[in-house]
C-alpha cells in the first residue's frame, strides 16, 4: 500500500505534489522551530517601567519581521495552491482513450467486477482481482449496493469514493507489470480492513490471453467425484454464486466461473490454497465476522466433493 513511488500517469504528479509539499512543509516547520528557540534563549535588555505593557517594540523592527514572514507565506501558499489546482487537472482525464472499461461495484467486503464491450459476447464478470494491460489507461466505473466505499490502488492513482445511488469515474494507467494493492480506503463496517483488491498488469499479449481464458464456459466432467461436488455446491452454494456453464446463476457472491486461476480468497484475505479454500468453504464467520456468506455445515465427504468440483475452474 506504499505510495511513495507510483507507475503510472495517474498516480505519478501525485506523488510528485505530495514529496513537494512534504518538503514545504518540513522546511516551514524546521525554520518556525529555529525561530522560537532563538526568540526563547535571546537576551533581551531590561524594558522600562511604562513600556511593560507593549507587546511588540516597533523601534526593535519586530514589525518588518511580521511583514516579510505573511509575505513569504502568503507567496508560498499562493505556489502550492496553484502546484494542486495544475495537478489535479493533470490526472482528471486519462492522457489517451481508454484501453477498456471495467464497472466495479463494491459491497461488504467484496469487490464484482465486470468487463465491458461492445460485443456482448466478450462482456465477462469476475471478483477481487482487476487485470489490466501495461501502458493503457483503464476506465473504471465505480458504484456501491449498500454504504459509501472508496476505490484506492496507491501505487497507481489517487482514490475515488464509492458511493450508493451513483456511478463515479476514475481512470488507472500501469506503465509497469507487477501486482498492485488496493484497499477500501473508507470505514465500511466491520471487515472494512479486509476488503482488499488487486490489481495485476499483464503485458498486452499475457493480458489477451487472461481475457480469453475469462470467456471460456466451465467444461462439463464426465468424473464421478466432480459431478457429485458439483451437486453439493447446487445444493448449498448456487443461490449466491455464479458459474457460467453450470445451473448456478446467483448474484449475491463473487462469480466463481474461474475461482481457481484467482491469487487469494476472499478479498485479499489470504492466498488461494486449499487448505484455505476449505476453511472458507466450512467457516467463513470464524475467518471473517459478519460477511454476507453464512457457515456451511457440509460432511467432511461433501467438503472434498465440493474441492474436487471447484478445482476445475480453472
Amino acid at each position: 500500500m506504499s505510495y511513495w513511488h507510483t507507475y503510472g500517469p495517474a498516480g505519478d504528479p501525485i506523488t510528485k505534489l505530495g514529496w513537494g509539499l512534504g518538503i514545504v512543509s518540513i522546511v516551514v516547520t524546521v525554520v518556525i522551530a529555529v525561530m522560537l528557540l532563538g526568540g526563547l534563549f535571546r537576551r533581551r535588555t531590561k524594558r522600562a517601567p511604562d513600556d511593560a505593557q507593549l507587546a511588540v517594540s516597533r523601534e526593535g523592527g519586530g514589525m518588518g519581521w511580521i511583514y516579510v514572514g505573511v509575505g513569504v507565506s502568503t507567496v508560498i501558499l499562493i505556489i502550492c495552491m496553484g502546484w494542486t489546482l495544475v495537478t489535479s487537472a493533470s490526472v482528471s482525464h486519462p492522457p489517451s482513450t481508454p484501453a477498456l472499461t471495467v464497472q466495479v461495484t463494491a459491497s461488504q467486503w467484496w469487490w464484482s467486477l465486470r468487463y465491458t464491450s461492445d460485443d456482448m459476447s466478450r462482456t465477462f464478470i469476475t471478483a477481487n482481482e482487476i487485470h489490466i494491460p501495461v501502458g493503457q489507461p483503464v476506465r473504471f466505473e465505480l458504484a456501491s449496493v449498500d454504504v459509501i466505499h472508496s476505490f484506492w490502488v496507491p501505487q497507481l492513482g489517487g482514490k475515488m469514493d464509492v458511493i450508493p445511488g451513483q456511478t463515479n469515474v476514475t481512470w488507472l494507467q500501469a506503465d509497469k507489470p507487477g501486482v498492485y494493492r488496493g484497499q477500501c480506503a473508507v470505514f465500511c463496517g466491520a471487515e472494512h480492513a479486509l476488503m482488499a483488491l488487486e490489481v495485476i498488469a499483464d503485458t498486452p499479449r499475457d493480458f489477451r490471453a487472461w481475457q480469453d481464458d475469462q470467456l471460456r464456459e466451465t467444461p462439463i466432467s464426465s468424473s464421478a467425484t466432480v459431478r457429485a461436488g458439483q451437486k453439493v455446491f447446487q445444493a448449498h452454494c448456487a443461490a449466491c454464486h455464479t458459474i457460467r456453464g453450470s445451473d448456478a446463476a446467483g448474484i449475491v457472491g463473487p462469480d466463481l466461473t474461474h475461482l481457481m486461476s484467482r491469487r487469494t480468497l476472499a478479498a485479499g484475505l489470504f492466498p488461494n490454497t486449499q487448505g484455505n479454500l476449505a476453511g472458507w468453504i466450512a467457516a467463513p464467520q470464524g475467518l471473517k465476522p459478519g460477511a454476507q456468506m453464512p457457515d456451511h455445515l457440509v460432511s467432511g465427504t461433501d467438503l472434498t466433493a465440493v474441492l474436487g468440483y471447484l478445482n476445475t475452474l480453472q
